[in-house]
């Protein structure tokens, strides 16, 4: 079935006229996908420059971005598994739209008007189904539980609609060895990969919540939310379930500069056409009651 994804192409790649502050949160994948290429020099996951750097940060910056971040270490920072999302923005959505750097806020009333989020790469190895409608504070990593989560957080930015919210899927796992040793061979299964239904559950979530006709933006009213899927990218746009670009060290999961960088060249206009797209319905809509007119910065 094919996967209907927000159709952003008759919206403006070209960036902000003026600065728009930026917050990412999330762990150390994100953190690789912001730095230089260089040497690993940063600390609480906020790099500087790292081996795997994607470059990002450089280039949100030259697009009219003010980039904020928080990552490891951090109040908004910590806890960015998907069981965490609904409670993070439930409670702290005040504070997470005046994180300027870890647990630094603006003082001076700036509010971040783009909010990117993601988990780490492990959120992909969801363990089963669950039960319907799932609990979006759960541990559990179940189908059921994720949808719950994610669904939950419309309620809450449906509040704040001249903030851009983008979901970044988490990066892809490497693929996981298939089962060796005498035992299992006895049992006839031997070379069976445990991962096999892992990948599975990992590519219909992440095509689910894309999926503007039947995924978690089904209905939601306001163009201030949207999905970047650099799950897809990252396994060669569908060639596995798995990451396609390793950083080569055995069984890590971060992508490799070269996938970051594929990452970059996608995302830029993306994001650009998002807030566009926004700002756009924003404006047009202004009066009507749907919406309020977009805020500088």
């Amino acid at each position: 079935m094919k996967t209907l994804e927000l159709d952003l192409s008759g919206y403006s790649a070209a960036g902000p006229g003026s600065p728009v502050h930026l917050l990412f949160i999330r762990q150390a994948a994100g953190g690789q996908l912001m730095a230089a290429r260089g040497p690993d020099k940063g600390e609480s996951g906020i790099f500087k420059t790292h081996p795997n750097g994607g470059g990002l940060r450089a280039l949100l910056m030259q697009n009219g971005y003010v980039v904020h971040e928080a990552g490891e270490g951090s109040e908004i920072g910590t806890g960015t598994d998907v069981c965490h999302w609904d409670r993070k923005f439930r409670e702290g959505m005040e504070k997470v739209l005046m994180t300027k750097r870890q647990d630094l806020l603006h003082s001076d009333g700036t509010r971040n008007r783009v909010v990117l989020f993601q988990s780490g790469p492990g959120s992909n190895w969801i363990d089963g189904e669950g039960i319907e409608p799932g609990n979006p504070d759960a541990r559990e990593k179940t189908l059921a539980n994720y949808k719950a989560a994610y669904r939950g957080l419309l309620k809450w930015f449906r509040r704040e609609p001249d903030t851009l919210f983008i979901a970044m899927t988490p990066a892809p796992l490497t693929k996981p060895e298939p089962a060796k040793g005498i035992v299992l061979r006895l049992l006839g299964k031997a070379d069976r990969n445990p991962g096999d239904e892992v990948g599975k559950r990992a590519r219909f979530f992440n095509n689910w919540l894309r999926n503007v006709h039947t995924g978690w933006l089904q209905g939601y009213p306001l163009e201030n939310v949207a999905v970047f899927d650099l799950y897809d990218i990252l396994t060669g746009c569908g060639s596995s379930n798995w990451l396609f670009y390793p950083a080569g060290r055995d069984g890590d999961s971060l992508p490799s500069a070269e996938g970051n960088l594929i990452v970059v060249r996608e995302f830029l206009p993306f994001l650009n056409r998002a807030r566009n797209r926004m700002v756009q319905h924003s404006i047009s809509a202004n009066g009507t009651g749907a919406y309020s007119r977009q805020a500088p910065g």
